[in-house]
């Protein structure tokens, strides 16, 4: 390679630049520089059949900027021109090497103003034509094999696909799955985009939609895959495979885990147990036991074709029978005597402590609320608390609430209470225990030894598990405490791929983009109103961005962008609106009040008196409290 200078019109673009095209770049940001310096970098060129011509590889950009520069000069009557605005400085490749020549440019363009991934397919795969290998060209740009293998993979789509992708009207997820479909599962996809009625099926979505409604990873087959014949799609990007015919998939696992179930009976487990898909196994129902113990095996089966499996466990009911039956209560594993008290004396004795250790709490509040947070998370066969399950069938929505920053947050605390309660860290929930009386006993003790500051916190936890999602308490605690959803929520493609009505839309981009872009566009398609409201957000495409967007249904207060009603969000404020209202309109504490001995008022500091004080106050409770609890 060498050093030259070399007139302008004696160099041309060459077809290997990754830039090459019939329309000229946008030099916009270099033009400046240009004008007041000239070009300072090399450009790199090769010689070319024109007699001493030369075709850019790498500076494209550059060389058109240095031409604008000339073209001025020319025009504003400058008929010497200065060195530097009609030669260019140029590093010179050797003749004849159409790889080096691709290399030299991409490497320049990719380290400086990173291309879309479909302009690195258009060049990596001329790279394989000239005889590059993957792990070649990874080495060369620095990249890892599997980055080079997933653009190679683009090859895969169709070019209406690899268009889209390039021009971002879809997203990464999308165009992973598709690279999966074939020809004909991708011009089925294209014909959905272009009806705007249609259902759509993109990232997630789109998976089950190519399966036929059911994904499963072949890496949780129990079986050799390979030896069985089962035929299975590769993901091209060359990490996950996945099975063509579920069917098939599941005769042949479900034989594998009758296998294995099989197995553990013939080890001396009492039996094995297979949970089906439609059910759970939670290990807060169960307590450990050896084979000896009568302990089972639980083969938890998932939907997804992955197996779990739990070895030694009873359950609670079945711990204590054994533990009965084998004296453990006094070490001697002897029959135990008949106990002194009739079961009629035991209920008398029973409900007599029930009575004075009830009486007693009443004074000793600290005590009642870990009490009341061990039987919330504990249970008991009066207590029964069951965590929202926020559950939904469509996979987007699970993936965007999981990847949400809001669930996050919450999922680090609920951890760390985890760990302060000695629970495992790998439990779905703090709640939703198995009303055993010691568990519920041991939670108690555990939160007696924490600080009420601590406690507060698990109560927290407890209440956001079972806070029912969709209901007027979520109305009423965020409009109490102030939630301010930008802070938590972003707008994602589960949301754009959600909302689908045109009024709806239009109402979105005026508040966006402003009624007079609304008005302009309000007879286009949906994806045209999505894409505007897009561009918005993002501060692409030239629009100004909007920041902190939250559409009204998710705000607090929430409201409707129609007249036509059906907002859940809206119908549960309303509620919420109403019981505060109906709060309200209670006597206040300066009125008498009709149900008080007397009609006396209660003014403020007002007390429950404590049986075991002879009426003494102990503990003074706020006035809507003692109102509360009076009425």
């Amino acid at each position: 390679m060498k050093l030259d200078f070399i007139p302008l019109d004696k160099l041309v673009v060459s077809k290997a630049n990754m830039r090459y095209g019939k329309k000229a770049p946008d030099v916009s940001d270099i033009l400046p520089t240009v004008r007041s310096r000239g070009v300072i970098q090399p450009v790199i060129v090769r010689p070319n059949c024109a007699p001493d011509g030369y075709e850019i590889v790498a500076g494209s950009r550059r060389f058109h900027a240095a031409k604008i520069v000339a073209a001025e000069r020319r025009a504003a009557g400058d008929t010497t021109p200065e060195p530097q605005d009609s030669m260019l400085p140029c590093a010179i490749l050797d003749e004849g090497d159409d790889a080096a020549a691709i290399e030299a440019s991409m490497i320049e363009n990719m380290a400086r103003l990173d291309p879309d991934e479909v302009a690195q397919w258009e060049n990596f795969t001329r790279l394989v034509r000239e005889g590059r290998k993957v792990e070649d060209i990874a080495a060369t740009f620095g990249l890892p094999d599997l980055t080079v293998k997933r653009v190679l993979a683009l090859g895969n789509l169709l070019p209406a696909i690899r268009d889209l992708y390039r021009k971002e009207r879809i997203d990464a997820a999308t165009v992973r799955h598709l690279t999966m479909a074939s020809k004909s599962q991708q011009k089925a996809w294209l014909v959905l985009a272009d009806d705007e009625n249609a259902y759509l099926p993109t990232g997630h979505q789109l998976k089950s939609w190519l399966f036929g409604g059911q994904s499963i990873p072949v890496k949780h087959a129990l079986f050799d895959v390979e030896a069985s014949g089962l035929a299975t799609i590769a993901d091209l990007f060359g990490e996950d495979r996945y099975v063509a015919d579920a069917d098939a998939f599941w005769t042949a696992q479900n034989a594998a885990i009758e296998a294995r179930r099989a197995a553990y009976v013939e080890q001396g487990w009492a039996d094995a147990i297979i949970v089906p898909p439609s059910d759970h196994f939670s290990t807060w129902e169960y307590e450990k036991a050896g084979k000896r113990k009568g302990g089972r095996v639980y083969i938890d089966v998932r939907a997804t074709g992955e197996v779990i499996v739990h070895e030694g466990y009873v359950s609670g009911k079945e711990a204590r029978r054994i533990a009965k039956a084998e004296g453990s209560e006094n070490g001697t594993g002897q029959k135990v005597a008949r106990p002194e008290v009739t079961s009629t004396m035991q209920t008398y004795v029973d409900l007599h402590r029930h009575a004075a250790v009830r009486a007693a709490l009443t004074g000793h509040p600290a005590i009642a609320l870990r009490l009341m947070v061990a039987h919330a998370i504990g249970g008991s066969h009066l207590w029964r608390v069951t965590p929202e399950p926020q559950s939904t069938r469509n996979d987007a929505v699970r993936d965007s609430l999981d990847n949400s920053q809001a669930e996050a947050d919450f999922d680090e605390r609920r951890r760390a209470v985890l760990a302060v309660l000695g629970f495992s860290a790998e439990e779905p929930a703090v709640t939703g225990g198995n009303g055993d009386d010691y568990g519920v006993v041991g939670i108690f003790h555990r939160l007696l030894d924490l600080p009420d500051a601590v406690v507060m916190e698990v109560i927290a936890i407890v209440m956001g598990e079972t806070l029912a999602s969709g209901s007027a308490a979520v109305e009423a605690v965020g409009m109490e405490i102030g939630v301010d959803m930008a802070r938590c929520w972003q707008v994602d493609d589960a949301f754009f791929s959600a909302v689908r009505d045109r009024e709806v839309l239009t109402r979105i981009v005026a508040e966006v983009a402003g009624e007079t872009v609304a008005s302009a566009n309000a007879g286009e398609k949906t994806k045209t109103l999505k894409r505007i409201v897009r561009d918005h957000l993002d501060g692409t495409n030239g629009r100004d961005r909007r920041e902190n967007w939250v559409p009204r249904w998710m705000a607090f207060p929430p409201s409707a962008y129609t007249a036509r009603g059906g907002v859940g969000t809206v119908a549960a404020h309303a509620k919420a609106q109403a019981a505060r209202q109906i709060e309200r309109l209670r006597p206040s504490d300066d009125e008498p009040d009709p149900s008080a001995p007397g009609g006396a008022a209660r003014g403020s500091g007002d007390a429950i008196a404590s049986p075991e004080s002879g009426g003494g106050a102990v503990m003074a409770l706020p006035d809507d409290e003692a109102d509360r609890l009076a009425a």
